[in-house]
């Protein structure tokens, strides 16, 4: 793997990872394109997810110390925090029982750009639902622990290359009724423990990494950090303007013109 294209698929994986739009899935297409792009596993993959979770830590850094920190505080707001940290486990259980069942059956999909081509589709289908479904006057803040499995199942099932996780995320809560500012918090912090979840599965592929490429990979994870962190606050503007539909007719664009290409 060359510099090229490590840094290209790290700034493409900064950026849809965050927008909803599917890193995984640019990611399939964009290594098929490159055509001479090899990796052991889905190793290369993962580390530019971690790169991009690194991101999200910097972004929320505040929000964390907060989520953390209240395990030993006793202030009303410390009471709220525990409560939304009971909700990211409680989120988090359903992700990793579709993760380690359906790992392997994931990552064959990974070799099948149509498939992802229609996973687009659906991700486009969804944010458009979301966007014109959703309760505008009567939308709550507070999460309940019925939210947390819904969407902690839905972020399984993202797993899927051309299913955007933030999207697909954001989507469900959208349409169970809560705010959107909310609603990308969530996703966002959620998606801690599921990614790093995946790099401790992936560690066992770093023998198969040749040594002349393990910068390259450190170069690609840097650039997906940098993208990442410009993209969370460029979504989180776009959440508060209720503009998502524009990235379901981006995701049916890249799809139907995949399809065409492929097919």
């Amino acid at each position: 793997m060359t510099y090229f294209d490590a840094i290209l698929l790290g700034i493409l994986q900064g950026a849809t990872e965050f927008l909803p739009v599917s890193s995984s899935g640019h990611l399939v297409l964009a290594q098929h394109l490159l055509g001479d792009f090899e990796q052991p596993g889905v190793l290369f993959d993962v580390l530019l997810h971690l790169g991009t979770i690194v991101a999200v830590a910097i972004y929320f850094w505040r929000d964390l110390t907060g989520l953390v920190s209240s395990l030993w505080r006793r202030d009303d707001k410390a009471a709220q925090q525990r409560f939304m940290v009971g909700l990211l486990i409680a989120g988090s259980v359903p992700t990793a029982m579709i993760g380690l069942l359906f790992k392997d059956f994931f990552i064959s999909l990974f070799d099948r750009p149509v498939i992802v081509c229609i996973m687009l589709l659906v991700t486009g289908s969804l944010l458009w639902l979301a966007e014109q479904l959703r309760n505008r006057e009567q939308s709550r803040t507070q999460m309940s622990l019925v939210d947390a499995i819904v969407v902690g199942t839905v972020q399984g099932c993202a797993i899927i290359p051309g299913i955007s996780r933030s999207g697909s995320t954001i989507a469900a809560l959208l349409l169970r009724g809560v705010d959107g500012e909310t609603a990308a918090r969530f996703s966002f912090l959620l998606a801690l423990p599921a990614v790093c979840g995946a790099a401790l599965l992936s560690i066992r592929d770093l023998d198969a990494v040749a040594a002349g490429t393990i910068m390259p990979y450190l170069a690609g994870t840097l650039a997906a950090l940098v993208t990442g962190l410009l993209c969370i606050h460029l979504l989180m503007g776009v959440i508060r303007r209720r503009r998502l539909h524009w990235f379901a007719i981006y995701c049916w664009l890249a799809g139907g013109l995949g399809l065409a290409i492929l097919l």
